[in-house]
């Protein structure tokens, strides 16, 4: 696990990018593994900065995003802050500024009629795509991972989820709050990618920033591995890179080493 600190939100957002970048330039037809939150939105913020600039192409790019509400879909017919779907905020964050293909980015269906076999589907669509190449990650106040919420099996495929009420109070104050829609009318299931497919992919990056972070990636990193700290099951992945600011890694009992590290693989060109 490679663990890089950065002082601030904006520096870890632009080595984020610059990961997923050279993994674009590597293999321009690469299959993204894309997160939402607000975390990542300075990472897509870059993307697109760069994209606009000339600089990086996604005409080939599939993408395929971690979770949705159960019985939410985009409606681009609403404004942004009435259509809390998460399609529709990596339309607005992401995919509307990008070159990437319609046909070529995925977002789980919240109004399937049939969420198992939607489920089903999804790892099909994952599977038939060549996997993931690279993964984006956000973490939850209890440690979830996409919508993994405490107790999901390390094992576990695209799934429905019932959230937890931790889960609905961040998630609430972070995206409905705002908009005046009533606590009680909020999405309390979602589709999410399971542990395991997670850990399928080729390469995971984990983000976090901010000092209410803090302890639980500690946790994620440092601690055991359980599966009340979801999270921490990516421990078990053979290449992870976890990119924070100065307040997310504040409670990382190494973190001194994590940057001598780095400072050493930069000096020898590992």
């Amino acid at each position: 696990m490679e663990i890089l600190i950065r002082k601030n939100y904006d520096e870890m957002s632009k080595t984020a990018a610059n990961l997923i970048v050279d993994q674009i330039k590597r293999n321009p037809k690469s299959v993204l593994g894309l997160a939402t939150g607000s975390t990542p939105i300075g990472t897509y913020e870059e993307l697109i900065r760069l994209h606009k600039s000339g600089n990086l192409d996604f005409s080939q790019i599939k993408s395929f995003n971690l979770d949705e509400y159960l019985g939410i879909s985009i409606d681009l017919d609403k404004p942004y802050n009435e259509d809390q779907s998460y399609a529709r905020f990596m339309w607005e964050e992401l995919f509307k500024h990008i070159n990437i293909k319609e046909k070529n980015y995925h977002v789980p269906n919240g109004l399937t009629d049939n969420p198992h076999q939607f489920c089903r589907n999804y790892e099909k669509q994952i599977k038939d795509a060549g996997g993931i190449d690279l993964q984006v990650l956000g973490i939850g106040g209890d440690g979830h991972v996409a919508f993994n919420e405490p107790g999901t099996s390390f094992s576990s495929r695209t799934h429905i989820t019932a959230l937890t009420q931790q889960t609905l109070d961040d998630n609430y104050e972070l995206f409905y709050k705002k908009s005046g829609i009533p606590r009680d009318e909020m999405p309390h299931f979602a589709i999410t990618m399971g542990i395991g497919t997670i850990l399928d992919s080729r390469h995971t990056l984990l983000l976090a920033s901010g000092e209410r972070k803090a302890e639980v990636i500690a946790k994620a990193i440092e601690g055991p591995l359980t599966a009340q700290i979801t999270s921490s099951s990516l421990q078990l992945h053979p290449k992870v890179t976890v990119v924070l600011d100065e307040e997310a890694a504040s409670s990382l009992k190494r973190a001194d080493h994590y940057k001598h590290v780095e400072i050493m693989k930069k000096k020898f060109s590992l």
